[in-house]
């Protein structure tokens, strides 16, 4: 890409400094405080580790990675199904573990070269995993979309489905018949006009806003002091083997980043560091209570279309995540956006993370003429989506996506006729 107008190192002057992080904080947000809201933690814990994690991010990169990191869509089954078997702090110690995963694989690179994870992850195996991801939680967005709880009862509401579809359209349009930043942020403004239709509708609750504190500390959860540690094999092999996908998700985005930037990430400053910097980010979250991290293809796009690729304006950004995320009144708001909103955004972009595994099953060129590749994403699938579990003990389960996950990896290594065909492969 031509046309530079900052590059990695370069300083913006400080009136545009403002505007461009500002920019980028407000891409990310939708979709980092969503995660949140999905799963049962503070959206401004989730707001305020990101900007934590982004700026360790960059420290540990040495400065030479332009990337946001935000709440992981990943994690939403893994952290709904660990809080139902242990509480909300088996999932946050779920996520110390998936760091430590992270550390392991960094270590491994580092010592070994990066070549043995990029043919461990083919296309068809990974694309078929992020598909189960998206389609898997697909029923808890159409629930959201269109019931209410009545008595502990989930009952089909078409008022509230109704604010679901005026989110929903909104957030189409906005991706469909926008362009530059606006379509970049379908999932912020289509929850913004979703909320403000919801309010014309009467389902909403201001009261938890007016009682709200203009400066308010974010509900940490700390372990051993909130929760007890508790680590079962079932935890581990909810969450652990997730890792397989946001690492393959990393990695894609380091090389989606790279030729936006015109740099190679993977060489310089090398894939060990910058999944280092994702697992170490996702450590910190994990100890103060917000979901698991990745990077962001929303601030790959807001760099794409400005040719703004400063690192400066990316730690900007996450100052200023840092200081939203103790605003209480506009966290208070979050918290009273509906569940039909939230619902209706959950459509589109979990419809668009399944359409994603899809894509990168076409981009790669991958041949279900044979049996192999055919075999492999098949038993992904059904698994996945079917939830699928092998359960030896009371204690001792594991199923769904993660199953998926590791199923698929073994038929890759085990399957004749493997190709040599990896994630840096990537088609124009």
């Amino acid at each position: 890409m031509n046309g530079k107008v900052l590059d990695v190192h370069q300083k913006p002057a400080a009136d545009k400094w403002l505007a461009l992080s500002l920019q980028h904080m407000f891409a990310m947000f939708g979709a980092t405080i969503l995660v949140p809201k999905l799963v049962g933690l503070s959206p401004a814990i989730a707001l305020l580790t990101s900007g934590i994690a982004t700026i360790i991010f960059v420290l540990v990169t040495g400065f030479k990675v332009p990337a946001y990191l935000g709440s992981s869509f990943a994690f939403i089954a893994p952290i709904l199904a660990a809080t139902e078997t242990g509480g909300i702090g088996s999932a946050m110690i779920g996520s110390m573990f998936v760091s430590l995963v992270y550390a392991i694989v960094s270590l491994l690179i580092w010592t070994t070269g990066s070549g043995w994870i990029m043919k461990l992850l083919p296309p068809v195996v990974v694309g078929p995993v992020i598909m189960v991801i998206g389609l898997g939680v697909a029923p808890v967005a159409v629930n959201m979309a269109s019931t209410v709880q009545v008595n502990g009862e989930s009952v089909y509401n078409l008022l509230h489905f109704s604010a679901a579809m005026v989110t929903l359209a909104s957030a189409i349009i906005c991706l469909m018949f926008f362009r530059g930043v606006i379509s970049l942020m379908p999932v912020l403004i289509g929850i913004v006009i979703g909320y403000i239709y919801s309010g014309f509708i009467g389902i909403l609750d201001w009261e938890p806003v007016r009682q709200a504190a203009w400066l308010e500390v974010p509900q940490f959860l700390i372990p051993g002091v909130d929760y007890e540690f508790v680590i079962t094999p079932t935890l581990l092999l909810i969450m652990v083997p997730i890792s397989i996908v946001t690492i393959s998700e990393h990695i894609g985005h380091q090389l989606v980043l790279g030729r936006v930037v015109e740099k190679d990430f993977i060489k310089d400053p090398g894939l060990n560091r910058s999944i280092l910097g994702d697992g170490l980010g996702t450590l910190v979250s994990g100890l103060m209570g917000g979901p698991p991290k990745t990077t962001y293809g929303e601030n790959i796009g807001v760099m794409a279309i400005t040719r703004v690729y400063s690192v400066y304006v990316i730690i900007g950004a996450a100052v200023f995540a840092i200081i939203f995320s103790f605003i209480g009144k506009m966290m208070a708001v979050i918290q009273t956006i509906p569940a039909a909103v939230l619902g209706g955004i959950s459509i589109l972009l979990f419809g668009i993370i399944a359409a994603s595994g899809l894509r990168m099953l076409v981009d790669h060129k991958v041949d279900f003429g044979n049996q192999r590749n055919l075999v492999i994403a098949s038993v992904i699938l059904v698994i996945g989506v079917g939830g699928a579990t092998i359960q030896l003990s009371e204690t001792f389960q594991i199923g769904g996506m993660a199953l998926a996950a590791i199923v698929g990896v073994f038929l890759n290594l085990v399957l004749p006729g493997r190709t040599d065909e990896s994630l840096a492969d990537e088609t124009e």
